[in-house]
């Protein structure tokens, strides 16, 4: 699995952060003018924009325009993307457990025609990916069966959730998995069968074997 490298952005926020906690800029205080804060970190205007507004994000900072860059809180307040990024493997798989049957059930009842054709669009791209030992497309493919699923389920809030855990899983599937796409192969009927029951608005089974490919970890 590839190690993402800190952006500079990243690096100033997480310093400006340190400095914050450790009340070289108290609550209330004002930063130091774009040009200061170039110098003190070493780093561009841009890189300097972009770490304010991470922090501005996460409840860190306040930019008043005209006025400043104002400290408002010591406390970050991660976004949810960050926590599950952040997050064991082992929690992910909890909450994807805890999601799918339910997703798949009301994907089964809500689903439309055109949301069905992705659904299968990514079902046959995941079984060709894997006859063809194409690793990443496989992988991707599969991520993209289930998205899809849950974008079917008509809660906006269940996909993003989902979404979000999803890209956790694609990380964990590029590890674990060594470039090969052979339990995939051997997945890919439950994976259709899933589909079928989607396809029938057959909710019950949909759960069901949403269940089954998660504790089997398909």
């Amino acid at each position: 699995m590839q190690i993402q490298r800190k952006t500079l952005a990243q690096e100033v926020a997480e310093r400006l952060i340190q400095g914050i906690t450790n009340e070289d800029y108290a609550v209330g205080d004002k930063l130091p003018i774009e040009p200061e804060l170039m110098k003190i970190y070493g780093v561009g205007r841009s890189s300097i924009r972009e770490a304010i507004k991470i922090l501005s994000i996460k409840g860190v900072l306040s930019v008043q325009q005209g006025v400043g860059t104002f400290v408002t809180s010591k406390n970050i307040q991660e976004s949810l993307e960050d926590q599950i990024n952040n997050a064991e493997f082992n929690e992910v798989y909890e909450v994807r457990s805890l999601l799918d049957s339910k997703i798949a059930a009301k994907a089964a009842a809500k689903r439309t025609e055109k949301e069905l054709e992705t659904i299968k669009m990514y079902l046959d791209l995941r079984d060709q990916s894997a006859k063809d030992n194409q690793a990443l497309e496989c992988y991707q493919a599969d991520i993209n069966f289930h998205i899809s699923i849950a974008e079917a389920c008509g809660n906006t809030l269940l996909k993003e959730i989902y979404r979000i855990a999803s890209k956790h899983i694609l990380r964990t599937f590029e590890a674990s998995h060594n470039n090969h796409t052979d339990s995939f192969k051997l997945s890919q009927k439950i994976h259709t069968d899933l589909y079928h029951a989607i396809e029938n608005k057959d909710s019950d089974t949909a759960a069901r074997i949403a269940q089954l490919i998660v504790e089997k970890v398909y």
